[in-house]
């Protein structure tokens, strides 16, 4: 029997447990392979009516899929209050996603896919991460700079090449290697987890109109083309860098599988804008599937039946078809 997903259910008093519960009660209707959630199954009974059962191990999930929401429990997380978010809350995330990641890790589970959190509240606690991202790369043994950040939607798959840092700091932080790294991951990332075996790889320029020949930055000039070129002389198609404000319409979405943007929100806003109920975060670079929805804790609306699944759907959908496909391709 294969494996189910694992889907650690992020802060309690986020929405976390509703969309989840919600995913769960769609199961059939977006024909989503078995899951289970790991958490406090009290922070589902306060937002959702449905079936739950608890469980004691993976293996248990597919036996009682079909007629409730199974759930691994760890420790409680004290008192659950939709909305309103705590240290203990945050403790209870943690321990849900290390023991998500560790069942994907021993083939307990076949994906791990991550509910939203407080990073306010973990590093309350200690947590010293930027992201869930990089904490998962540790425990798969991998560099957190050698994790890349993907986020897919129906056509559209955006990378940013830096991520949570300062605008200001963005130019000094690329570099011809580190675009080289980004746009090697995307391709077996592209391979691996999509089935696209020779990805188109765009590239958007770092400053207006792609620096105008130089006129107005010389970043394209200096770092993203000769990157393009040495990724070109892999024998990756890579093309760019081109004027970001003209890559995003459909017929440029045509024309590529993926494409690396310099910073957060010239990758992000695309995606978010088209596809902001469906957008998926997929880590390339690591021996497992990771993805999650992606959207935060939304604490403003937790509990009041508001939350729309849609991102963690096709985030357990998109998770459980890589899977698949690096089963497919390691047999």
């Amino acid at each position: 029997m294969v494996a189910p997903l694992a889907i650690s259910m992020g802060d309690p008093a986020g929405i976390g447990p509703e969309v989840i519960a919600k995913a769960w009660a769609r199961r059939v209707e977006a024909g989503l392979p078995a899951f289970f959630a790991t958490g406090d199954a009290r922070a589902i009974a306060a937002v959702w009516d449905g079936p739950i059962t608890t469980i004691a191990h993976p293996d248990a999930a597919n036996g009682v899929f079909e007629t409730a929401l199974p759930v691994l429990t760890v420790e409680d997380g004290g008192e659950i209050v939709p909305g309103v978010p705590d240290v203990e809350g945050a403790r209870c995330a943690l321990r849900a996603l290390e023991l998500a990641a560790g069942l994907v890790r021993s083939g307990a589970a076949r994906a791990l896919v991550t509910g939203p959190v407080s990073k306010n509240q973990l590093y309350q606690i200690g947590f010293n991460y930027p992201g869930q991202t990089e904490f998962v790369a540790e425990r798969c043994g991998i560099a957190g700079e050698n994790a890349v950040m993907m986020l897919a939607g129906p056509d559209l798959r955006v990378v940013p090449i830096t991520t949570h840092v300062p605008l200001a700091a963005v130019s000094g932080l690329l570099s011809i290697e580190l675009i080289v790294a980004k746009g090697r991951a995307t391709a077996r990332g592209l391979a691996r987890n999509f089935g696209i075996l020779n990805p188109r790889i765009a590239f958007a320029g770092f400053n207006p109109h792609a620096g105008e020949s130089g006129a107005i930055g010389r970043e394209e000039i200096e770092l993203i083309a000769p990157a393009v070129a040495l990724l070109r002389d892999d024998g990756i198609d890579a093309i760019g860098p081109f004027a970001a404000d003209t890559l995003f319409h459909p017929r440029a979405r045509a024309g590529y599988d993926a494409v690396l943007c310099c910073y957060h929100d010239q990758a992000l806003v695309p995606i978010k804008t088209l596809y902001f109920d469906e957008g998926v975060n997929i880590t390339l670079g690591l021996p497992i599937v990771r993805t999650s929805p992606d959207h935060g804790t939304a604490f403003d609306i937790a509990g009041k039946d508001r939350a729309e699944p849609g991102a963690t759907i096709a985030a357990i959908r998109l998770a459980g078809e890589a899977a698949d496909r690096r089963a497919a391709a390691d047999a």
